[in-house]
């Protein structure tokens, strides 16, 4: 029997009713953590409970207005070293743990996640944040449905008329599939950004599909229907085992 290994990352998620993650602001860095064979354990978080357990823990508030607390949040238990946001994050992790390596930047990674953010972004805004609700506990939802409707200035069943949100997909869809050939750049070399070996970029492509799954299946088919981002998901697909 292969023995256990102790965690060296303690990681703070976001909870849902499904028991695995979800987020994919969380998936880039637990993308990471299973690439690299880091062993860690994760401790879920509701909504509400984020900002007491974090400050609690000592960790200095974000400046970011409105997010003064988010996962994830990690425990790096040799160091002691606590540590807030996705990028942060990996920079840390890409620092202790070089190997195998992740490229955090390339030009055309920053490329496709400017565009992606742009475009792909006003699809999960109109398909995955009102559905999202769904996949949350009693005590989340009335968290998120009220700060998500102090955003928005409306209900969140709002974002759910269906014609708009056909509208809206329709007007990305040479958008969404220009980013899915750029994506597919060096196709030739490997399925990912920059061809055989996974960067960040792919692990947020790979996160944020990976999200939209968790909360609805046939908005993941949509965003899938794009060559370029399938590729990059289902080559991350082995790197997405350990989802708790």
């Amino acid at each position: 029997m292969e023995a256990r290994l102790e965690p060296e990352i303690i990681l703070y998620d976001l909870a849902c009713t499904r028991g695995v993650c979800f987020s994919p602001v969380v998936w880039r860095i637990r993308l990471m953590l299973n690439y690299k064979r880091i062993p860690y354990q994760t401790v879920f978080l509701e909504f509400p409970d984020i900002e007491p357990t974090l400050q609690g823990l000592g960790i200095a508030p974000s400046e970011s207005p409105g997010s003064r607390y988010t996962v994830p949040a990690i425990h790096h238990v040799p160091t002691n070293t606590y540590i807030m946001d996705s990028s942060p994050i990996s920079v840390f992790l890409e620092s202790k743990y070089p190997d195998p390596p992740v490229p955090l930047k390339s030009e055309l990674g920053q490329e496709v996640e400017l565009k992606s953010r742009s475009v792909a972004g006003k699809a999960f805004r109109s398909s995955i944040m009102p559905r999202e609700v769904g996949i949350l506990s009693p005590r989340a939802q009335e968290y998120f449905r009220r700060t998500r409707e102090t955003m928005l200035g409306h209900r969140l069943e709002d974002l759910l008329d269906l014609e708009k949100e056909e509208e809206t997909w329709s007007s990305l869809g040479d958008a969404m599939s220009a980013i899915g050939k750029l994506i597919q750049v060096n196709e030739a070399d490997g399925p990912f950004i920059i061809g055989a070996q996974p960067t960040y970029t792919d692990f947020f492509i790979a996160g944020s599909l990976q999200s939209a799954r968790m909360v609805d299946e046939k908005v993941f088919q949509r965003f899938t229907q794009y060559a370029g981002y399938r590729n990059v998901y289902e080559a991350c697909l082995p790197y997405m085992e350990k989802k708790d």
